[in-house]
């Protein structure tokens, strides 16, 4: 059995705390007409989260992992709203985010099993703050690939992914 663990800093910030948006946008115009909310993951290892949508915003923070999953919450011309596993918000280009799907493991030790049942074999655990690639989702499992590493795992271990969210 494989233990993955990860240190993850997860983002730097630029002017101290990385607090709720402040300056939300009342009114949408000319999104993608996806639905929202939806998950999408982050393109690149650098990602500039400003406080409005707009280069003219101040970047409040900056995200430094790419592949992490987050939220997209709200939509203004090529503008994300975005919300990350701990609740931290702000606005990136669309440019930046792509729709491969990941995960992150936001609280306790998980279980990745071999086969998707409480009852298989454990393949891996997987420490908080672990991200992997979701491959799909059926029901209360979703099968993934952390590192080399492949199995099943509970939907409720993981942030990336709704409840009852079919992913193929």
């Amino acid at each position: 059995m494989a233990v993955i663990a990860l240190s993850l800093p997860g983002v730097a910030t630029s002017q101290g705390a990385r607090s709720g948006d402040k300056a939300t946008a009342a009114t949408q115009r000319k999104g993608s007409g996806l639905p929202i909310p939806r998950f999408a993951s982050l393109k690149s290892d650098e990602i500039n989260v400003r406080t409005g949508p707009g280069p003219r915003y101040p970047i409040e923070w900056v995200f430094k992992r790419k592949g992490m999953p987050v939220e997209i919450v709200a939509e203004y011309d090529n503008w994300r709203k975005i919300r990350d596993w701990q609740g931290a918000s702000g606005w990136v280009y669309q440019g930046l985010l792509t729709g491969k799907r990941s995960f992150i493991v936001a609280s306790k030790t998980a279980s990745l099993h071999k086969t998707p049942a409480t009852s298989a074999e454990i393949v891996a655990r997987l420490e908080p703050e672990v991200m992997g690639e979701i491959r799909s989702c059926n029901g209360d499992w979703c099968r993934v690939r952390v590192s080399s590493v492949s199995g099943w795992i509970q939907r409720t271990a993981l942030w990336g992914v709704y409840k009852s969210e079919p992913i193929n």
